[in-house]
């Protein structure tokens, strides 16, 4: 039998974390939790860290990644962001699934603000305007409620004229730091 110790999701919402010794990851779980558990001391206007140095969104070391750079506010996280070539859809213009990817990571740092590990369970996009390569858009995003493990999350993205280009509504679900455990799955038949 395995044993958790101190990684729980208790009944105040928060992931509390202790040692994995049995996880086999090294403790790379365990210490990415509490990573994430330390970052509700960030006071506004400081920058965040990655999720992690390969992360899709955020990720210094990920050559394929946006390099979402987002920091605290009063009210949630903002980031100004620059799309490239990298993520071109049609000739000049952003594809919607990056777009859709800054949203959904910027989402991911209000975790910073609630203390808790969650994954997304839904997100909606809504384009209300091309975004552009090249051009500074600033993301914010927000909790907008929470209900026990669900958090509902709001986001909106305005180009450099203060024009809203897009808005995104998420509903995220906090989740124990085993949720990420790699576990070995027997293969199918």
């Amino acid at each position: 039998m395995t044993r958790m110790s101190g990684a729980c999701d208790d009944d105040d919402g928060k992931a509390h974390v202790g040692t994995d010794e049995a996880s086999g990851d090294g403790g790379v779980i365990s210490r990415w939790s509490a990573h994430l558990a330390g970052q509700d001391a960030a006071s506004i206007g400081d920058l965040l860290p990655p999720h992690s140095s390969n992360c899709a969104g955020c990720g210094p070391e990920n050559p394929a990644g946006l390099g979402l750079r987002v920091m605290r506010t009063a009210t949630g996280v903002e980031s100004v962001h620059q799309f490239s070539h990298a993520q071109e859809g049609a000739p000049g213009i952003v594809h919607g699934g990056a777009v859709a990817l800054a949203f959904d990571d910027l989402f991911g740092f209000t975790l910073y603000a609630v203390g808790s590990l969650a994954v997304t369970r839904s997100i909606t996009v809504e384009y209300e305007a091309p975004f552009r390569l090249n051009q500074p858009y600033t993301f914010r995003a927000q909790v907008a409620q929470r209900e026990g493990r669900r958090l509902l999350l709001r986001a909106e993205a305005w180009d450099a004229y203060g024009r809203r280009a897009g808005s995104a509504d998420a509903t995220f679900v906090v989740v124990d730091p085993r949720h990420f455990r790699l576990e070995h799955v027997p293969a199918s038949r």
